[in-house]
């Protein structure tokens, strides 16, 4: 009887999800801490002789920007690249440089190329993460210059076979970002 009174007990599976209110916490949160977990992976307890830990922070802040091409402003990149700076081990001001070069070539990329296909977003992360690694490792004060740029291979290649798993994370917390919010009133209603 209290079911018959209540005019959404009555709609099907789908109507219920036409009109719905998403949490403005959890939409604006969730990629930036999604992106400052990623970059807090430097300090893991992984030892390697050389580098092979993809910079996962770096990886989620471009799927997030591939997966939701409008969601990050242009100027996340600063306060974002300056968080990854502190943990990374890189110079101050690397990641910032790099993260905001990184969404303007995307923005240029978008406004050239508007159509969105898997292989395009796949090529266009697989260089912008060659060029911030390579740019990274020039700038880390190695003193190396050029030669390093092999000793990155691995990395780089492991890097862009992990995008796409990446990729489909971000996409996870998309769906969870936008996740439907209970009305109290609702719930409670008689």
């Amino acid at each position: 009887m209290i079911d018959e009174l209540n005019p959404r007990s009555r709609r099907d599976h789908f109507g219920s999800k036409i009109d719905r209110a998403h949490s403005p916490f959890l939409a604006s949160a969730v990629p930036v801490l999604t992106i400052m977990m990623g970059s807090l992976t430097p300090m893991l307890p992984f030892i390697a002789s050389g580098p092979i830990m993809p910079p996962l922070g770096y990886m989620i802040f471009l799927a997030w920007r591939v997966v939701r091409p409008g969601l990050l402003p242009l100027w996340i990149g600063i306060p974002l690249g300056a968080f990854d700076d502190l943990f990374s081990g890189q110079p101050f001001g690397s990641a910032i440089m790099l993260w905001s070069a990184t969404m303007l070539v995307l923005e240029m990329l978008e406004v050239r190329f508007p159509w969105r296909g898997v292989l395009q977003e796949w090529a266009a992360a697989a260089g912008m993460i060659a060029a911030c690694l390579a740019i990274a490792a020039l700038l880390s004060g190695t003193g190396m210059g050029l030669a390093v740029l092999p000793l990155i291979a691995p990395q780089i290649l492991l890097s862009v076979l992990l995008f796409p798993i990446v990729a489909r994370m971000i996409a996870a917390f998309d769906s969870l970002r936008l996740r439907r919010i209970r009305d109290v009133s609702d719930s409670y209603r008689l």
